[in-house]
């Protein structure tokens, strides 16, 4: 099937990172299948993050359908793009909806693009994982592949202005060898395993990032655990009471 809106979406995306001088540097996107369903899990810091996700399966000449949360379908901007590029809408409430449309977008050989933090990580450390994803893996019976972004937070992030002046900011990506699933192993082994691996290509993301802070007032983005003053998961579970 023609697709109308997502490829056309993807070029104008490329347009705006060339005129960002955003410096993009992808590893692991042989990790990725060429053809067949999948499931894409990375960890989560940017509201930009689906696009450099999806942006690493391009080599291997393949769309990802997100799972996103229902409110941005209906926006008015968002909301057509979304439809038009077959994501899938996530009603927290009745999330057994999306969870059938996404396995059966994978049976049918699509690549099902999940964050399984479920939010924005304003710490830019990874947060709990929901099962969700190694439960469509097992069930729909694909490879489970895990990667990790960073730098996508400089540009937009929860909290902070948008930043799309021309910058040059570095945007590192890693996609890891799929993790091991079998059909009758309990999913939170499975998600513990993939957490782990997510832990270990963000860790390599981050060694391999080309900057640092140019001053003290810009350590916002670096994890308080690495010198940064991004606030700590313990004082935002805090600042939620």
């Amino acid at each position: 099937m023609a697709e109308l809106v997502y490829r056309p979406v993807v070029g104008a995306a490329r347009t705006l990172f060339k005129a960002l001088d955003l410096k993009i540097d992808t590893q692991g996107s042989e990790n990725i299948p060429r053809s067949g369903g999948a499931v894409l899990v990375s960890n989560h810091i940017s509201y930009l993050d689906f696009i450099f996700n999806g942006f690493a399966a391009l080599p291997q000449k393949r769309l990802v359908r997100f799972m996103a949360k229902e409110s941005v379908f209906r926006h008015k901007v968002s909301g057509p793009l979304m439809r038009g590029m077959k994501h899938i809408p996530v009603d927290r409430k009745q999330g057994e909806n999306a969870y059938k449309h996404a396995l059966e977008s994978l049976r049918s050989g699509e690549i099902i693009g999940v964050f399984p933090e479920a939010t924005i990580s304003e710490s830019f450390t990874l947060k709990s994982f929901k099962s969700g994803a190694a439960r469509l893996a097992q069930e729909a019976g694909v490879p489970l592949i895990p990667m990790a972004v960073w730098g996508t937070q400089r540009i937009w992030t929860k909290g902070k202005p948008r930043n799309f002046g021309r910058n040059h900011i570095p945007i590192t990506i890693r996609v890891g060898k799929p993790v091991e699933t079998a059909a009758g192993e309990y999913a939170g082994a499975v998600t513990r395993r993939l957490r782990e691996r997510v832990q270990e290509l963000l860790e390599a993301a981050q060694r391999a990032y080309p900057v640092r802070p140019k001053d003290d007032k810009d350590t916002w983005w670096i994890p308080a655990h690495l010198g940064g003053t991004a606030p700590t998961p313990a004082q935002l579970r805090e600042a939620t009471g």
